[in-house]
């Protein structure tokens, strides 16, 4: 029997995640899952993928998401309350522009000294109404693209394996940031198929692939990189038929709900995998 193993979310897109036991579902994923995105003064997003130190920013919000929390080795704490109706201003994530609201200069100059770079931190506005794709269309915040990302054991245990053949160590699952960990699949990939989940009293359906990038070459503890594994296995097996290497899936939101660690995950439909 399938259950949930892990679940996490990240409050600011970018930095470290926060395990927890159990979570809000909501339309657009996990509440407060990339609900703050770190930019550069003219509004485009920052990524690990440029700015590796992101990682060591370990964010913590509090359940209302009134109030955030901002750490970093080396620096002494930033506590902020949440503004969520102040100026909008635009920001690009991937080429397309959406809104944010800006967190005011403290956290923008906390930040800017944390990365070396001039930064601002903007929380998604109640009105973002973004549409994401895949199969199954669904909405997130400032997420990649879809509202959840999943992944299974026997995914993971698979690339140790091989990892391990080749004489490397195996890479940290936090390389991947899945919300999602699903044990009791016996084949590895499971999620590739696995069309749409009903965990406790919610479901999700499966939008696509996830395509993996640098992003899981930087060390997460430290914010450096560390490739080139495991990009350089996955290649040897996981290659996308649309391009890409792909590990895990995305998923979009059906029904919203509680998903809590040791909830069973149920397969209501099954479909062929898009590698």
């Amino acid at each position: 029997m399938a259950r949930v193993a892990e679940l996490s979310y990240y409050p600011v897109k970018g930095c470290a995640g926060t395990p927890v036991r159990e979570a809000l579902l909501t339309p657009a994923g996990f509440a407060h899952d990339r609900s703050f995105m770190v930019v550069s003064e003219e509004g485009v997003y920052r990524t690990q993928r440029r700015d590796p130190l992101l990682a060591v920013i370990r964010p913590r919000i509090t359940p209302d998401g009134d109030h955030l929390t901002l750490a970093a080795p080396g620096t002494e704490s930033l506590h902020l309350r949440v503004d969520t109706s102040g100026t909008r201003r635009k920001v690009d994530l991937f080429g397309t522009a959406y809104q944010g609201i800006d967190q005011g200069d403290d956290a923008a100059g906390w930040l800017s000294d944390v990365l070396g770079a001039p930064s601002r931190l903007v929380r998604v506005p109640p009105e973002h109404d973004r549409v994401t794709d895949g199969l199954t269309p669904g909405t997130s915040g400032y997420a990649d693209s879809c509202a959840l990302h999943v992944i299974s054991r026997s995914t993971l245990d698979l690339l140790d394996a091989k990892t391990a053949d080749r004489g490397v160590r195996p890479v940290p699952a936090d390389r991947f940031r899945p919300n999602l960990v699903i044990d009791g699949w016996d084949d590895p990939h499971t999620e590739d198929r696995a069309h749409r989940l009903r965990i406790g009293d919610t479901e999700l359906g499966y939008a696509k692939l996830a395509i993996r990038c640098a992003v899981t070459l930087v060390d997460q503890h430290t914010g450096t990189r560390a490739g080139p594994e495991p990009l350089r296995t996955l290649a040897t097996y996981r290659r996308a038929a649309q391009g890409g290497i792909a590990f895990g899936t995305k998923y979009a939101v059906l029904r919203p709900g509680t998903v809590a660690v040791g909830d069973e995950v149920e397969v209501v439909v099954w479909g062929e995998s898009e590698l």
